[in-house]
Order: C-alpha cells, then structure tokens, then sequence
C-alpha cells in the first residue's frame, strides 16, 4: 500500500513507535435528522497505543459496536477525526479505506466465516489471493500463521472436521496471514463453549504478549474482557471508563 500522508504532515507508515495506533478527536457519529437524531458517538476522545489488548464493553445502543466499526475503517465520524497510525481516515476515499483495512487490519468474528468446503490453509490463504501473492509465498504465510496458533497439523482438515475452538483458531491465523498492524475481534468467543473461550482467550494474550500484536476486543462478558491489559466502557455514545 502506497504510504499515506499523516495529519500532522509525516508519514503514516513512519517508524515513530510514539504515534498511537487508533485515536479518536472528538468523534461524533450521529444518524437520522431532527426528533429521529440518534448520537452514536457524542465527542468521543480516545487512544490506543501499539501493543495493547483492548477490551470494549457497552451494553445494547451504548456506541461500542459504532466505535469498533470504525476503528475497522468500516465507517467514518459524522465529525471530529479519527487517525490510524497518525493517518486521518477521514480524509480518505472508500477505495483508500479499503486498502488500509487489507493492510493493516485483521478481523476476527463471533461466527468464525470460514469457507466450509475447504481446508484450514485455504481459508488462511484466502486474504493473500485477494493481494495476488503468488502461491508458493501464500502457502508459506499460510503455513506460518496456522503455527502461529497452533494448528499447522491440522492444515489439510475441513471446517467441519474442526471444533469450534479449531475453527476459530483458523479464523484468527486468516486475520494474522497479512501481518496486521492492528487485530479486531467482535465478540470472538461468543459461539464457543466454557473451555474453548478460555482456549482463545489465552491465544489471543499469547499474540499479543509475545508477538507484540496490537488487539482491540468488543465483548459483552467481563470475565473475557479481563484478559486484556484495559477495559474501556461505553454508555449513551460516550466513554464512561477506561480512558486515557
């Protein structure tokens, strides 16, 4: 990706490691006009700083899932600014979004999305085929991040001959494959049983811990959003805790 221009007039792809990851300037998101005005996210400051894990919690309607939207470059403020890495998203185009969530982005779901007919290390090479890595490099990469998280023996295996934990594990070696920068994950252990949240859980702090990869979690259960290093609380469109 071509490097982008910084709102402070660097470099968003510079080596100063002081720049946080995500910050927020006063962010509103407001839908609807008039009586039917609904202010998702009402002067919103916030920053991430590179090598955290981040939880985000917020009951039904509170902002958090508004706010992890664009975090993802899914969405941009109605105003304020958002940056990444020091770029201001909101000066970008739809394509120019969609090129840094490919980037630098990975994504991880509550429904794991995986392409049922096919193995673990197709479903990792996916995003590389989108990037036109050629495919002796993707199946490498791919081999590489099914490691990663511990499921290189089951590269050759189908979805359906996967568990659940399994196939989350895929899912989260599919968002590392490009080697993000950041990893968001929407509820990941939502569709997982008791022993298998704590499975992901405990990957996901090895991730970030070991491998220095930046996580920004929304979850709706305290006990997994104690594995990250700060909780931030969202109510009526505004950080309640966990600010800085």
């Amino acid at each position: 990706m071509a490097e982008l221009p910084r709102a402070d007039g660097g470099a968003g792809d510079g080596p100063d490691h002081r720049t946080p990851i995500v910050e927020f300037r006063r962010v509103e998101k407001i839908y609807g006009e008039g009586e039917s005005e609904v202010r998702a996210l009402d002067g919103v400051d916030m920053r991430i700083e590179r090598g955290e894990f981040v939880s985000i919690m917020g009951s039904s309607g509170s902002g958090k899932s508004t706010a992890m939207n664009m975090i993802g470059c899914l969405d941009v403020p109605t105003s304020g600014a958002y940056l990444f890495r020091g770029v201001n998203v909101c000066d970008l185009d739809q394509d120019q979004r969609a090129l840094l969530r490919r980037h630098f982005i990975g994504f991880v779901f509550q429904g794991f999305n995986l392409l049922a007919r096919t193995t673990a290390l197709e479903n990792v090479e996916l995003p590389l085929i989108y990037r036109r890595v050629p495919a002796e490099e993707r199946k490498r990469r791919a081999l590489k991040a099914l490691d990663l998280v511990g499921l290189s023996s089951r590269a050759g295996h189908t979805s359906a001959k996967l568990s659940g934990g399994q196939q989350q594990r895929v899912a989260i070696a599919r968002a590392l494959v490009t080697e993000p920068s950041l990893l968001l994950a929407d509820e990941p252990t939502g569709n997982l049983d008791s022993a298998r949240k704590v499975e992901i859980m405990e990957l996901m702090v090895q991730l970030n811990r070991e491998h220095g990869i930046t996580v920004v979690m929304v979850t709706h259960e305290p006990d997994m959003a104690e594995y990250g290093t700060r909780t931030i609380v969202f109510r009526d469109g505004k950080i309640i805790s966990g600010n800085r």
